[in-house]
């Protein structure tokens, strides 16, 4: 019976082993490891030395930017061998592994973890305690996104305004009566995400083009960002608020 913790430091030598094959997509290895350990598919790890044992393996996976290599076959393998799919990083929000891979655009990261059977819609993330979906969205992972929506994420209010989704932000609007805070904000989600049809749905429910929201940037400046010319030429014909001294 194995002795191995189920923390390592990042000094320990067995992390030296698992931490690389993992991260260079090497399927022969971790294999070999977990056949012959297979509780190291539960292990945390820091993420230099000295730090506190916080991730676990499937994190390791889907750390930032993600894309590694064979990424999917990690994540099977790691969870054929009893690996939690939906694991909590130990401190801040208690980010999961969906959250990470959704953060960096990693579908196929992804679509293995909900193979896996991850949880689409668990809360924790860094922005806004949010879903997986929720840092697709502000970190404008598209991709990770639509791949979220199509397997079932439930949109919020801010999620449908930044996707474009107007019958689930029209339904949202009358379920939940938002406050004038809450429509500029799902306003500049629109903007963020480009989409012309939410952001005119949006103004027309008394939200402020002129607020200055996340990065520092308007509505307009984050529509610039995106590089939303239909967007943009929409938002320049409207009626400019007065200013106030």
């Amino acid at each position: 019976m194995s002795t191995w913790p189920l923390a390592l430091d990042f000094g320990d030598a067995r992390v030296g082993v698992v931490v690389p094959a993992v991260q260079s997509g090497d399927v022969v290895m971790l294999a070999g490891l977990l056949q012959a350990d297979p509780i190291l598919a539960r292990v945390r790890v820091g993420t230099r030395q000295g730090q506190k044992p916080v991730r676990t393996l499937m994190h390791v996976v889907t750390d930032w930017p993600g894309h590694l290599p064979r990424a999917a076959a990690m994540i099977g393998l790691l969870a054929e061998a009893g690996a939690d799919v939906d694991a909590r990083l130990h401190g801040g929000t208690g980010e999961t592994p969906l959250h990470w891979a959704a953060s960096s655009d990693d579908v196929p990261a992804l679509d293995a973890l909900l193979q896996a059977g991850a949880e689409i819609d668990l809360a924790g993330a860094s922005i806004a305690g949010g879903t997986a979906l929720t840092l697709a969205c502000a970190f404008a992972q598209w991709n990770a996104a639509r791949f979220l929506v199509e397997h079932g994420a439930t949109s919020g209010l801010w999620e449908a305004a930044a996707l474009g989704q107007l019958d689930r932000l029209s339904e949202l609007m009358h379920a939940e009566h938002p406050s004038p805070a809450e429509v500029t904000g799902a306003f500049w989600g629109a903007c963020h995400g480009g989409q012309i049809r939410t952001a005119e749905y949006l103004l027309s429910k008394g939200a402020d083009q002129s607020w200055v929201g996340w990065d520092g940037l308007t509505p307009r400046g984050a529509a610039e960002r995106a590089k939303a010319g239909e967007l943009l030429r929409w938002l320049a014909a409207q009626p400019q608020p007065p200013q106030t001294d």
